[in-house]
């Protein structure tokens, strides 16, 4: 069965135009990465909002299994 849902989503900020470059995603919008990740009740368990928006998903991901109070992968 399904045991949940991950995804990321992009929230629109604003920055200091010296910081812009590193915040604009792929879409060339100024925002921040959101990754939401829920149980197959549809409840989020986890969220992870701040990486700029042109951090790459791999390396969102990477850091949400990695860092202190992380992501719980099943095995």
């Amino acid at each position: 069965g399904c045991l949940g849902a991950l995804d990321g989503t992009y929230i629109n900020v604003r920055v200091p135009s010296k910081d812009r470059g590193r915040y604009r995603n792929r879409k060339g919008q100024v925002s921040v990465n959101v990754l939401g990740v829920c149980d197959r009740n549809m409840n989020f368990v986890y969220m992870l909002c701040g990486w700029e928006g042109s951090a790459a998903d791999n390396r969102v991901l990477r850091d949400a299994i990695t860092r202190e109070n992380s992501l719980r992968v099943p095995n």
